[in-house]
């Protein structure tokens, strides 16, 4: 049985494609889980890809993959820069977490620039559009490598 990532998804990232096209590019999001599936299959991994607007339903699912699966890719979106709650879902268990961003936070607004989640996650991916997923993938597939 393949090991599981889960790939937990905040808020607005439903209407990516649509959704200011030049800074988070014309890409779907289930556009980006084929892509994100893809490449955890190359790896012998499967893929729990989830999206939601509610931060308390991402706290449970957080917890949930501390307990079910081998890595956790999180993109917050705007939960990342507010979200103390979410930052105590992932300090609470032991499965490593990468912080994913499509654009890069730092070249944006300043209020973007400080995460409440970077400090609790093994690493951060961000500015590579699509892309920073399936690093991120490759990031996991490793450290279970190594592990």
């Amino acid at each position: 049985m393949a090991k599981k990532i889960a790939v937990l998804n905040g808020p607005n990232l439903n209407l990516l494609g649509t959704r200011e096209p030049d800074t988070y590019g014309t890409m779907s999001l289930s556009e980006i889980e084929t892509l994100t599936t893809k490449q955890a299959e190359s790896h012998g991994l499967s893929v729990d890809f989830r999206q939601s607007n509610v931060e308390g339903e991402l706290v449970n699912w957080l917890q949930d993959a501390g307990k079910n699966c081998s890595g956790i890719i999180l993109n917050a979106a705007a939960y990342t820069h507010t979200s103390i709650a979410l930052h105590d879902a992932i300090a609470a268990i032991d499965t490593p977490v990468i912080e994913v961003h499509l654009s890069n936070v730092f070249a944006r607004e300043e209020y973007r620039h400080h995460s409440f989640i970077s400090d609790v996650a093994v690493g951060v991916i961000c500015g590579f559009g699509a892309n920073g997923y399936v690093l991120a993938v490759d990031a996991i597939a490793s450290m279970l490598r190594d592990n």
